[in-house]
């Protein structure tokens, strides 16, 4: 008898603990704008504690926005990340040395309010880490940054044929001819400059686990 009662209590324990340490682990979510959302997903599958990446529209006022149809809104990525693993301000301070921060007329070959960067907070909290973010990124670069924080996203994700598309093995007919998704991505993305701008922007600061990577 005492030995099933101490089994039971220690099976107890366990579960207790055990329920106590899914209770602190939490999903949350950073949305981004950085040109090319193809291209922001790309680099942030890559980042430690990103669980999932979403490209899509947000900081506009129509509904559903669709990629033929998205005025005022800005194409973003919505990252969700392992909070056990990273927090918002890592992020946003990672995501700052994989764009062109100092350019806030659109970003590398993409021009226009739809490729402009932006940060979005949807707590003080989040806000307060993003201008401490973008403070450090300014004094590095010594110059101000034309990215504004922005408020609650009213996040809008983007057709299924954007998803993933820097990975896709399927078929498509571009102006690079009748190639796979991944490979036509790629030959964008060179023919954009983006990794080269990065690095000139920011030198060895560039975060070194996507820039330069040109895939």
């Amino acid at each position: 008898m005492l030995k099933s009662t101490l089994k039971a209590g220690f099976l107890g324990a366990l579960f207790a603990a055990g329920a106590a340490t899914t209770a602190t682990a939490e999903t949350k979510t950073v949305v981004v704008a950085g040109g090319c959302f193809w291209c922001v997903e790309s680099d942030f599958d890559k980042v430690k504690g990103v669980t999932a990446t979403t490209s899509g529209f947000a900081g506009g006022t129509s509904p559903n926005p669709t990629y033929k149809s998205h005025a005022g809104h800005y194409e973003v990525v919505k990252i969700d990340y392992d909070s056990d693993v990273t927090d918002y301000k890592t992020l946003v301070t990672t995501f700052l040395r994989t764009i062109d921060p100092t350019d806030g007329g659109g970003q590398f070959c993409d021009r226009g309010m739809t490729y402009a960067p932006a940060l979005f907070a949807s707590t003080l909290e989040e806000k307060a880490a993003a201008e401490a973010a973008l403070a450090d990124a300014s004094a590095q670069l010594g110059k101000k940054l034309p990215v504004p924080v922005k408020g609650e996203p009213n996040f809008t994700a983007a057709e299924d044929f954007h998803q993933n598309y820097y990975r896709s093995q399927e078929n498509q007919l571009t102006r690079f001819g009748l190639i796979k998704r991944a490979d036509a991505y790629k030959k964008y993305r060179a023919a954009c400059g983006r990794d080269e701008t990065v690095k000139k922007v920011w030198g060895n600061a560039a975060y070194q686990g996507v820039a330069g990577h040109g895939s």
